[in-house]
């Protein structure tokens, strides 16, 4: 009995241990082969990927529709209370974007902020909309709005229109501007279910 619980305590000691440790390291991508059908295999680096990869919803086809659309426009110019692909404000381009799927929203970033679910940072993904203040960090109302691409445990990557560089995308855990002025984010309904 005493051989069972001290293998028992051993394999609970690597199961909490030393292989989540383990599935964080990094591996040559083509050090670990493993047959898992007849036509397909996996390397090392995806058998370990880590627990957030495993576990991240899957975008909807019609999210990542809408992402490769918005991603057409990056180096389009800010224009002033524009909407059309000659030029955008903030508003006018995701309100363009979502137009172009059916999606009707008003035209305003503080408007648009009332549209959807909320949803926490720590919860976010790609296609939910972020919400910040504009220039005045002081601010307390809506004055931008992005449109988030890409979720990772190093970056948010939002696609929005800059009025200093147009249409970009940024990476707002890195960022020193966008984070203080962070109020919100919302998840639309696209009419998909997940």
């Amino acid at each position: 009995m005493k051989s069972i619980t001290k293998a028992y305590r051993f394999f609970l000691l690597l199961a909490v241990v030393v292989l989540p440790a383990f599935s964080f390291a990094q591996v040559e991508e083509d050090s670990l082969d493993v047959e898992i059908s007849d036509t397909a295999t996996l390397s090392g680096a995806e058998l370990l990927m880590p627990v957030f990869d495993s576990v991240r919803p899957k975008n909807s086809e019609q999210v990542d529709e809408i992402l490769n659309f918005a991603k057409r426009f990056l180096g389009t110019p800010y224009h002033y209370a524009g909407s059309t692909p000659s030029g955008f404000d903030c508003s006018g381009f995701i309100y363009y974007v979502m137009g172009n799927f059916g999606v009707e929203l008003t035209r305003s970033s503080y408007g648009l902020a009332e549209f959807g679910e909320t949803v926490k940072l720590a919860d976010i993904r790609p296609g939910d909309l972020m919400f910040f203040k504009g220039r005045n960090a002081n601010s307390t109302k809506v004055g931008h709005v992005a449109l988030v691409v890409e979720v990772t445990p190093d970056a948010i990557r939002f696609i929005h229109a800059s009025t200093s560089r147009g249409v970009v995308i940024d990476n707002f855990k890195s960022s020193k501007y966008y984070i203080p002025r962070f109020i919100k984010a919302k998840r639309l309904d696209y009419g998909v279910s997940e």
